[in-house]
């Protein structure tokens, strides 16, 4: 990536804090999503990478601190205007989450019916749908259930509906859990492929070190509730801090 310093952050979480009890979850946490680039967060299981996300898509409110995304504060939004900014984000849930009543169509369908107003502004639903699954390379299985597809699939088709709307921000949670390596290969391909083609901002939540190497321009390593150290794969692979050498280790 070039250099950052001119740039401004289309997404940025500042000085976070989040407790449960006694449980300090985030204590000062700060990340900075540029333009275009591939930024993975990594955490161990427990670190708060969850509880992160939760608090940036608006699902919990952080004790203190500020989630700014397209500069718009919003833990300050009421409903209607978070919901409005989530349209220019898109999600890929850990585990899919499709809904199993509905045919991969109707799935797609689904976050067109509820935004009506961003589907005015491109072409006709069919299209927008074939579009996505074309990216995703599932164009056969629009009319298929999701119990009919494997693991890859449904995974790439939650890729497609997090597409659907063209966001220009999407967050990747745990992108590659539950798939064997040679269908994990192909969903980080797929979103290599998706940030050439879209020019997309992504921040990619994972556990995954291969998944890392490939897809990351920059990482930051969540520890003990705050950004412990971030940097480029190969920095943080060759240092000699043994907290970050733990991520590394085989």
């Amino acid at each position: 990536m070039d250099s950052k310093e001119n740039l401004k952050p289309v997404l940025e979480l500042r000085s976070l804090h989040k407790s449960f009890g006694d449980n300090h979850v985030l204590v000062d946490f700060n990340l900075k999503l540029f333009e275009g680039e591939n930024l993975v967060v990594m955490g161990k299981s427990g670190s708060g990478k969850s509880v992160m996300v939760k608090c940036l898509v608006g699902l919990i409110q952080p004790d203190s601190g500020s989630i700014t995304i397209k500069n718009q504060d919003i833990i300050t939004m009421g409903h209607k205007e978070l919901d409005l900014l989530r349209t220019e984000i898109g999600f890929l849930f850990q585990g899919s989450a499709l809904y199993d009543s509905m045919t991969v169509r109707e799935n797609l369908e689904f976050p067109l019916r509820r935004q009506t107003h961003k589907v005015a502004d491109f072409e006709s639903t069919e299209a927008l749908v074939r579009e996505a699954l074309e990216n995703v390379g599932l164009s056969d299985t629009m009319d298929l259930m999701p119990a009919e597809l494997s693991g890859g699939m449904q995974r790439r088709v939650a890729l497609a509906r997090a597409l659907i709307l063209k966001p220009k921000i999407i967050i990747y949670d745990e992108p590659t859990t539950g798939l064997d390596p040679i269908t994990a290969k192909e969903i980080i391909e797929l979103m290599r492929n998706i940030q050439k083609k879209y020019h997309t901002s992504s921040l990619i939540i994972t556990h995954d070190v291969d998944c890392a190497r490939v897809i990351s321009n920059r990482m930051i390593l969540l520890v003990d509730g705050t950004n412990y150290v971030e940097g480029s794969f190969d920095e943080l692979s060759n240092s000699k801090d043994p907290k970050v050498q733990a991520f590394f280790k085989n």
